[in-house]
């Protein structure tokens, strides 16, 4: 071997040492749904809100029902107002409303608006769901004139299947017109539906806008509604979901903003999204 060759041997070996460092990403920026802390954000406000700031958060999707509370404080910190889960009737049966709302979203400094739950009795099979998809479309035709954009909010129920039709979340996603209505993507709720997170990604691509990072109790059992175990709830990296894949799939699909959400935790859940921030901030993937 010439010193030349060596020299470019030597390069290249080096080189494919490196790759993998220089290829390897972490999160920039990770948001926190503050459902997770409303437990104590109503007698300690500032002091959680500030807390979140300390640990790192600087992106927050709010809840409509306790704004008014948390916003006076929240404009004080490094915290930016990214997205806010409305109430479901102001998006499917009471559309008179939702003008006002996305004013005042919008005059805060909102970017999304989330249709965050649809109740058990108003749940159903294809046809209810088709008509969902239908009443999304007229309720992000109004968000995007206010300009907002308006994201559905998944749980597992939606993973069920419609016969000849793949899921519910399929016929929903066919319906619905992909300029006006994007998907806030649980993570954790088409794990406890049994379904990859990572296929949904592949499957839907840029039409998933947002995302939900939580984890799940590896014995968690397999259904289609929310009655799992409190303690199956888990924090970012104790549980079983692959967030290495997860994270890769979701950064090659352009999805926009993160949002760690824990619905249950063990104690004083600022204690836990800490523990979740953590746990993501050394995560290479």
């Amino acid at each position: 071997m010439t010193l030349l060759n060596r020299r470019s041997f030597l390069g290249a070996a080096a080189a494919s040492t490196l790759a993998p460092a220089l290829s390897a990403r972490t999160l920039k920026t990770v948001g926190v749904q503050l459902y997770t802390v409303r437990s104590v954000i109503g007698e300690k406000t500032e002091e959680t809100i500030k807390a979140l700031e300390a640990v790192g958060f600087r992106e927050a999707e709010c809840v409509y029902g306790n704004l008014d509370k948390v916003w006076k404080v929240l404009k004080q910190t490094s915290i930016k107002p990214v997205s806010l889960h409305l109430e479901t009737q102001m998006f499917t049966k009471n559309q008179d409303k939702l003008p006002a709302a996305l004013d005042d979203a919008k005059s805060k400094g909102f970017q999304f608006v989330v249709c965050p739950y649809i109740a058990q009795e108003d749940r159903g099979g294809e046809d209810v769901i088709r008509r969902l998809g239908e009443t999304l479309n007229k309720a992000g035709e109004v968000c995007r004139k206010s300009g907002l954009e308006l994201c559905y909010h998944n749980h597992a129920f939606e993973f069920a299947e419609a016969p000849g039709k793949g899921t519910l979340l399929d016929v929903l996603m066919a319906t619905a017109d992909p300029t006006l209505v994007s998907l806030e993507l649980d993570i954790m709720w088409s794990q406890v539906a049994g379904v990859d997170p990572v296929s949904v990604i592949k499957k839907y691509g840029k039409r998933i806008a947002l995302m939900h990072l939580k984890d799940l109790a590896k014995d968690t059992p397999q259904r289609f509604d929310e009655g799992i175990p409190r303690t199956n709830f888990r924090e970012v990296g104790t549980g079983f979901i692959d967030f290495k894949s997860v994270l890769k799939a979701a950064q090659s699909a352009g999805v926009r903003h993160y949002f760690v959400e824990q619905d249950q935790t063990p104690g004083n859940p600022v204690e836990s999204l800490r523990q979740s921030f953590a746990n993501l901030a050394k995560l290479n993937f």
